[in-house]
């Protein structure tokens, strides 16, 4: 039977089919996110060949550990868990300028220093702007090949022919495959691009870089589905402008997905910041209200940064709410659990009006966490700067709030004390229901708080 041509309809936010445009995505709700494409499809069925195939009994697979090649930049090596597995597929996104070329292309360096084959396929740069980008980086050898091409199949040949160990492909939107009759960058070419990729990877072994543009909203672009073909997905996160950026992994099947790497921008490339606390902190005010040090876990690695907050009458009749770094609506939250603060032994309300006040929060040094371990630290930089009250700088705070008030557990709090000790912190305030855990930390005075009324006592005195 011969083929015929179909106009379908694909979502560019979500991935979703239909056969006709409408102005609204019906998956996803997004408007004029329809786009018209041709598909051939085919009247004839196969039938599927079944009768040799049988299931295998879980009991008789035998698990191995993957062998890991080691990027040689211990941060990416982190987020990766421990290495880069031989035939994963791995999605690196980030918005425009962010970096990502460049830690690939640092990647590829470490990697041929250690006799890796490497190759590098760019369908947007040409080999002087790559060579351009490689003499600011540094030194390289005779492992690294550049290819700059958009033709799958010719890529794939050359895969064939050369058979590096790690293939990298620059950007995934770029890249086109003759048998879809759409053109590059939509959603039918993203998803048979990625397939051809995948065929590549399983089949010869070979690690697979992909980078992915991101939408405005900071998703990768294209179908959803193309997160859940790969492997591993690292999102590159951090503002352009400013000098650190953080990799983090959303997705992985061969290690932890809360794990972070964390970077700068210089001149020669990205440089690993293998110790953020003390970054983060670097240039923090003394005696300064409404700022208060915390400490998050990111994965296992205790990071401490700094909250703050200023609270100030406002002139209008509505007031002003922003946080930065953190949630918004969890501000909101911390502000309403304020007003309603109760002394438990005196039985009465000792709340603070904030209803009249704009309140601003930022977590300094650019790091966006989501954590509910740092509520108590947010409502205490709140009430320091309402009262305008300093806290002493030699001090950390963490905690999680609740709706009545109360100071709940965190996990891992003894690693998050002894972080705090290594940077030379005095006094640690905490949920006394993880006063256990820490009981055996000397040399540094560990405050424990059941609700927040005890805990604004512990910064007032």
């Amino acid at each position: 039977m011969a083929k015929k041509s179909v106009s379908v309809f694909y979502c560019q936010e979500c991935g979703n089919e239909t056969s006709k445009w409408a102005g609204k995505c019906p998956a996803c709700g997004a408007w004029n996110s329809l786009v018209e494409e041709v598909v051939d499809k085919s009247t004839v069925k196969t039938r599927a060949k079944v009768a040799d195939v049988k299931p295998t009994k879980l009991i008789n697979v035998e698990a191995s550990n993957e062998h890991r090649v080691s990027t040689s930049i211990e941060e990416f090596d982190r987020v990766l868990g421990g290495g880069i597995v031989p035939g994963s597929m791995i999605l690196v996104g980030g918005d425009p300028g962010i970096g990502k070329s460049t830690l690939l292309l640092q990647t590829c360096q470490k990697l041929c220093q250690s006799n890796v084959e490497v190759m590098y396929v760019s369908g947007e740069e040409s080999l002087q702007q790559i060579k351009i980008r490689a003499d600011r980086i540094g030194q390289f050898n005779d492992k690294l090949d550049l290819l700059c091409e958009t033709n799958l199949d010719t890529i794939k040949a050359v895969v064939e022919r050369e058979k590096p160990n790690i293939l990298i492909i620059d950007s995934i939107q770029t890249m086109y495959n003759e048998a879809v009759g759409s053109a590059p960058g939509s959603v039918s070419q993203v998803r048979e691009s990625t397939s051809v990729l995948m065929e590549i990877a399983k089949v010869q072994g070979i690690a697979v870089f992909i980078v992915g543009h991101v939408t405005k909203e900071g998703t990768v672009a294209g179908p959803r589905v193309l997160e859940h073909m790969v492997d591993t997905v690292l999102y590159f996160e951090g503002d352009r402008h400013a000098s650190y950026r953080i990799l983090r992994g959303v997705k992985n099947r061969f290690g932890s997905t809360n794990e972070i790497g964390v970077f700068e921008m210089r001149d020669a490339g990205l440089a690993e910041v293998k110790n953020p606390s003390a970054v983060m902190l670097d240039g923090r005010p003394e005696n300064a209200t409404g700022s208060i040090v915390t400490c998050s876990m990111e994965g296992t690695r205790p990071i401490l940064v700094e909250i703050q907050s200023l609270v100030s009458k406002t002139a209008f009749e509505i007031p002003r709410r922003m946080a930065t770094g953190c949630d918004y609506n969890r501000v909101n939250l911390l502000v309403a659990v304020l007003e309603r603060m109760r002394d438990a032994k005196a039985n009465r309300s000792c709340g603070i009006f904030l209803g009249r006040s704009d309140i601003y929060v930022n977590i300094a040094g650019g790091i966006r966490i989501n954590e509910p371990a740092i509520d108590l630290a947010t409502a205490l930089a709140i009430y320091s700067s309402e009262k305008d009250i300093p806290v002493d700088a030699g001090t950390i705070v963490f905690g999680e709030i609740g709706l009545s008030g109360e100071v709940r557990s965190v996990s891992m709090a003894e690693q998050r004390v002894n972080e705090a000790k290594k940077l030379g912190f005095k006094k640690a305030i905490i949920p006394s229901s993880n006063l256990s855990s820490v009981s055996n930390i000397k040399g540094i005075n560990i405050v424990g708080v059941a609700n927040i009324k005890e805990a604004v006592d512990a910064i007032s005195r």
